[in-house]
């Protein structure tokens, strides 16, 4: 039995029982190492090589925690919160208008922070929060939020060759491709994206408009009369919240470091007074604890990814699937999408999975027929698949980091469960698809 199904299938099982994902993952990764053929004491050492490659994600996502801490502290946040109860307040604003600007611009959001200002997830905790009131008084179903939110970090990056798309695009799948003897133009790589975009759209639309429509109660925890919003002084909580951000935003894209990006935030909120030197300890402490979960899960992700590759199972299941193709060009586009759709639940990050798959795959998409750009929309979509759907990928354990501040979104059922239902399995679908018609 494959090392890699049997640890990704009980990951998925333990976590949809409710199992801690860390738990899950861990659990997970010594059953696979052991099926694997690896003796307990190279599971474990496995596993505590691959944590190492965790500790700056974590970093980040501490650092990105404290500037949230730091913003909700300014009281930036407040000023808009007030300012959307206003319009709800007004008759002349419906709720339905409303839900639908603030779906907008989320999906703005998103899609440029892969793109056009490329901070990832740095957004979320900063963003997200202070909108929740308003989503409990709209009574908007935060599963819809999550799958847009999850369809502006994966798409983005998918099909738009700039900031984080040009990294996947060209310096991961182009290059990938080509080592691996396949004759592409660089500029064809997108164009071959584009139909496994259409994918995507296709399940955010059935997300946003079918699965989602319906209103949601939530517990109104947070703040929602707007005497609580007051902010003393505005004017200068606005200018110094404004520029704590652009600098944050400037430092990250210079660096390339989301961790500079947050440090950077907090010190211009302590120097210009808004936040005070005394509740600085106070301000990183609640930022730690607000993303010390995300952290650890990305941490265990590495060891689990690093289990996974230990064993030399990876390499069996691609080459089984291939055993199992004969010759059939529509078999073998569908099951390489579901392998690549394996292995990236497991890894959580289509970056990695792309060069694991592309060394097998795309011999043997050249012995089978497939033109360059079915190839390249082939490995391209099966990097991409699992991204959206893994317990352990960004581009899920983001979407929580914002929506489950007060507690009422689970990561399992409504972040992971959803955008695999809605992203993963049309990916499958318009991937074949473009594997048959490219």
């Amino acid at each position: 039995m494959n090392s890699v199904i049997v640890g990704v299938f009980l990951m998925l099982l333990l976590t949809l029982f409710r199992v801690n994902v860390i738990v899950a993952m861990t659990v997970a990764a010594l059953v696979s190492g052991l099926v694997g053929g690896l003796s307990l004491t190279d599971t474990v050492t496995a596993f505590n090589t691959g944590l190492s490659g965790g500790a700056e994600i974590a970093l980040s996502y501490a650092m990105l925690g404290a500037f949230a801490v730091a913003i909700a502290k300014s009281g930036l946040t407040n000023l808009l919160a007030a300012r959307l109860l206003v319009l709800m307040g007004k008759e002349q604003t419906s709720e339905r208008f409303l839900s639908f600007a603030i779906m907008a611009v989320v999906l703005f959001c998103a899609l440029s922070s892969q793109n056009l200002i490329p901070v990832h997830i740095a957004f979320i905790p900063i963003l997200i929060p202070p909108l929740l009131a308003i989503f409990n008084r709209l009574q908007m179903d935060r599963r819809a939020i999550a799958c847009i939110l999850t369809f502006g970090l994966a798409t983005a990056y998918m099909v738009l060759p700039y900031g984080f798309g040009g990294i996947y695009l060209y310096n991961i799948l182009h290059l990938n491709l080509v080592e691996n003897a396949l004759v592409i133009d660089k500029s064809a790589v997108p164009q071959a994206m584009i139909i496994p975009a259409i994918g995507m759209f296709v399940g955010l639309l059935v997300a946003v408009f079918i699965s989602y429509r319906r209103k949601r109660e939530y517990n109104h925890t947070l703040v929602s009369e707007a005497k609580s919003l007051e902010v003393e002084n505005p004017g200068k909580v606005l200018l110094v919240g404004t520029l704590a951000i652009v600098l944050s935003l400037i430092a990250q894209f210079m660096s390339q470091s989301m961790i500079l990006g947050g440090l950077v935030g907090v010190m211009v909120f302590t120097l210009f007074g808004i936040v005070k030197w005394h509740e600085n300890q106070d301000v990183f402490s609640k930022g730690v604890a607000m993303m010390a979960m995300i952290g650890f899960i990305m941490i265990s992700a590495q060891g689990f990814a690093e289990v996974m590759k230990a064993t030399g199972h990876i390499d069996t299941l691609v080459s089984g699937a291939a055993d199992m193709i004969a010759g059939n060009k529509p078999v073998a586009a569908l099951l390489i999408l579901l392998v690549g759709l394996m292995i990236t639940m497991g890894i959580g990050s289509s970056f990695s999975t792309v060069p694991i798959i592309a060394a097998l795959f795309v011999p043997l998409c050249l012995q089978l027929g497939f033109s360059p750009m079915a190839t390249a929309a082939l490995v391209g979509t099966a990097g991409a698949l699992g991204d959206a759907g893994s317990p352990a990928s960004d581009s899920t354990l983001g979407p929580t980091s914002g929506l489950n501040v007060d507690g009422q979104h689970d990561h399992i059922w409504d972040s992971v469960v959803p955008t695999f239902i809605h992203f993963n399995i049309p990916l499958v679908l318009f991937g074949w698809v473009a594997a048959m018609v490219l």
